[in-house]
């Protein structure tokens, strides 16, 4: 088993590069710090999310990147930056702009709205070109049919680029610009040195001009196509990984900005991916990730997240997870040491400690419990990602932005050999090495009994409860139910069946309207009950196969609590035990079950409050 990967000692800090004549060529600052030559060296990759890289991309540089690469090959992946609502991240911005652009235009311009700059070459490469690059003011109005510029549909894109007086503004012409000013305003925020900042801020203007070209070029021809779609929401990783690079460099660390739109093979048998793409076409891409990233030598390597078009889509084939993913992917195809993805989180806890205070970090997990808090409730790490790296035997640790030093929470390959610990992690474990921390666990788990690894809840949970109203003919009768759950889309979380009776629990994901409809085809095949403002209470723990009593236990404290149990799901998987609840009860439930069946340890035992993985 491999030991931590640990940061290095801070180096000193290089000095920060002095202004120089703006009419100078753009300029490397001196004693750039690079990833280290050690050809034993492994490569180290981390994937940082959106708040990360929005939040606290000059600390990244600082405070971990800077503290890894002189005994670490390390490889960056970001996602593209959040905002400060939901509504405002990158990536809901470029979709609503795409879901605008089909939309009928509603306002008119009575003057150019913005400059179209040519695409520059320099720090990050040459930029965004392709079909859809806007032209210089220069060459506006010269754009004729077999010259050099762009002609689409029987239109210039530069005429399309800024609409003239009485031409109609498009709707999405206004989120492009709070896109282009959220990262203009965080690039001023984070880069110092002028002509770094200067560069930024040129190839952000660049991108949203290439944006609102491609947008009013889909406006034209009135489509967006699914391989279109994924372009402009790849967009937003581009984005944010021009702005690291640039603090990167800002710090003192020799950053390379990697793109990775054109990466993805052209396999000679494609035709066969259109459906779901199989494990086959990941390989081969992990492959080719590999050996992109290889090419950057000692610069420290910024990925995009966004790995190009795939067969069939990447939103539709992966969805938005396709950073995580790339991350993983990345890991296997360099043979990565480790995988780290960080949060603002120390890792994964043995409840949520915003509303179970004596919730302890779990030093170790298995992919199993991961894929199972995962799926209800803990947002941890998507178990398909997490499959890439696992199968090659690669860690996963959860680590916190906020805390670096943190030891994090290790998702560790499953052999029948390892992890027969309870994996709980105490204030004094943060730096010993994965292997001696192991065998601390083997050893103190000879001394006490296995316990489950964490409870977790699943909030804004619907029951539909189905009663058979042909009593002595059941057959066809939940072939008829799940058709129709089928019909709608509706994924099922536990399910609870009988000849003539079927309970289901699933995410309150349906409108009222369509729930309603959904109850009045069910209604076809019998008696129907709704219950609204429901919770999925799951106890999760890999040794939980062999603990006797274990289920007795778990709803014996929710009766002595007074929560009434609506409904229960054991023996569809071994490592957890599910039932549901009332919503209102979900606080309450969860400090009952975390009090009496993980066994709180008082002994150096400190309560961690803060956000919980979900």
């Amino acid at each position: 088993m491999s030991d931590e990967i640990s940061p290095a000692p801070s180096p000193s800090p290089s000095p920060s590069p002095s202004s120089s004549n703006s009419s100078s060529p753009p300029r490397t600052p001196p004693n750039l710090h690079q990833n280290t030559i050690d050809p034993s060296a492994k490569w180290l990759v981390q994937k940082f999310g959106g708040t990360s890289v929005g939040k606290f991309a000059v600390k990244i540089a600082e405070d971990i990147v800077s503290n890894y690469i002189d005994q670490h090959k390390v490889a960056i992946v970001c996602s593209a930056r959040s905002g400060s609502t939901k509504a405002l991240g990158t990536t809901n911005l470029l979709l609503r702009a795409s879901g605008q652009t089909l939309q009928p235009r509603r306002r008119k311009s009575s003057a150019p709205s913005g400059t179209a700059t040519p695409i520059s070459r320099g720090l990050f490469g040459a930029g965004l070109e392709g079909a859809f690059s806007p032209l210089s003011p220069q060459a506006r109005g010269r754009a004729t049919p077999g010259s050099s510029s762009q002609i689409f549909n029987g239109f210039s894109l530069t005429s399309l680029t800024i609409p003239q007086a009485g031409q109609a503004l498009p709707e999405f012409n206004a989120t492009v610009d709070i896109i282009r000013d959220e990262h203009i305003k965080a690039a001023n925020a984070s880069v110092r040195d002028p002509e770094i900042l200067e560069e930024l801020l040129q190839e952000i203007e660049n991108d949203c001009d290439w944006l609102r070209s491609f947008l009013f070029a889909a406006q034209v021809i009135d489509e967006i196509s699914s391989r279109s779609q994924d372009s402009i929401v790849g967009l937003g990783e581009r984005l944010a990984c021009k702005v690291m690079t640039a603090v990167l460099r800002d710090q003192g660390v020799d950053a390379e900005y990697v793109s990775l739109e054109d990466v993805v093979p052209e396999f000679e048998d494609s035709d066969t991916y259109e459906g779901v793409l199989d494990q086959d076409f990941y390989d081969r891409l992990a492959a080719a990730l590999g050996e992109r990233i290889q090419q950057c030598g000692s610069r420290v390597p910024v990925v995009t997240g966004f790995f190009g078009p795939v067969p069939g889509s990447l939103l539709s084939q992966v969805g938005r997870g396709y950073t995580d993913l790339c991350s993983a992917l990345l890991a296997v195809g360099l043979e990565a040491a480790e995988l780290q993805i960080w949060k603002e989180v120390d890792g994964i806890f043995t409840a949520d400690p915003r509303k179970v205070p004596t919730a302890r970090l779990i030093s170790i997990i298995t992919p199993d419990e991961a894929a199972e808090l995962t799926y209800y409730g803990s947002e941890v790490v998507h178990p398909f990602t997490m499959e890439q790296a696992i199968r090659r035997k690669i860690p996963i640790r959860i680590k916190n932005v906020e805390n670096p030093t943190g030891g994090g929470t290790v998702i560790y390959p499953d052999t029948d050999a390892e992890m027969q610990s309870e994996k709980e992690i105490h204030d004094d474990d943060d730096d010993i090495p994965l292997a001696t921390l192991h065998s601390a666990h083997l050893a103190e788990d000879e001394r006490r009994p296995r316990l489950p690894t964490a409870v977790t809840i699943k909030e804004h949970v619907v029951i539909l409860n189905v009663n058979s109203n042909r009593k002595s003919v059941s057959h066809g009768f939940l072939a008829g139910i799940f058709g129709i759950l089928d019909q709608y889309g509706v994924v099922v979380d536990l399910i609870s069946t009988s000849e003539v009776h079927v309970s289901m629990a699933f995410g309150d994901q349906l409108s009222g309207k369509l729930l309603e409809r959904l109850v009045k085809e069910l209604k076809k095949s019998g008696t129907v009950s709704v219950h609204r403002e429901m919770a999925i209470l799951s106890l999760v723990g890999k040794e939980m196969r062999n603990m006797v009593g274990i289920a007795g236990k778990m709803f014996t404290t929710l009766a002595q609590g007074n929560v009434n149990i609506e409904m229960i799901s054991q023996g569809a998987s071994e490592i957890n035990i599910s039932c549901v609840i009332d919503a209102k009860d979900s606080v309450k439930a969860l400090n009952l079950i975390h009090q009496s069946c993980l066994q709180i340890m008082p002994d150096g035992v400190r309560n961690r409050i803060g956000p919980w993985l979900f």
